[in-house]
């Protein structure tokens, strides 16, 4: 669980400097790295989160799809490893 929030903090952390290096027109973190975010543990709700409070990549579906699914996927993951593949 630890790992899930480091990686759901680093990531959000990523999104912010996206968009301010996006607002400033400075360098950009890529977006393969932004995506690639919503595989590690936890990440899609950095991600999520991210996107909500900084209104970056909002408006891109791939993003809004691919985190969602993540989510959904890391959340059955976090289902099977408290409750067992039985479910109980």
């Amino acid at each position: 669980m630890a790992l899930a929030g480091v990686c759901a903090l680093a990531t959000f952390i990523l999104y912010g400097a996206d968009k301010y290096f996006a607002v400033k027109g400075r360098w950009r973190v890529p977006e393969r790295t932004l995506l690639l975010c919503a595989l590690l543990p936890g990440g899609p709700f950095g991600v999520l989160a991210g996107m909500r409070l900084f209104r970056h990549k909002t408006r891109k579906a791939s993003f809004l799809a691919i985190n969602a699914g993540g989510c959904i996927v890391q959340l059955l993951l976090a289902s099977l490893v408290v409750d067992g593949p039985t479910g109980g």
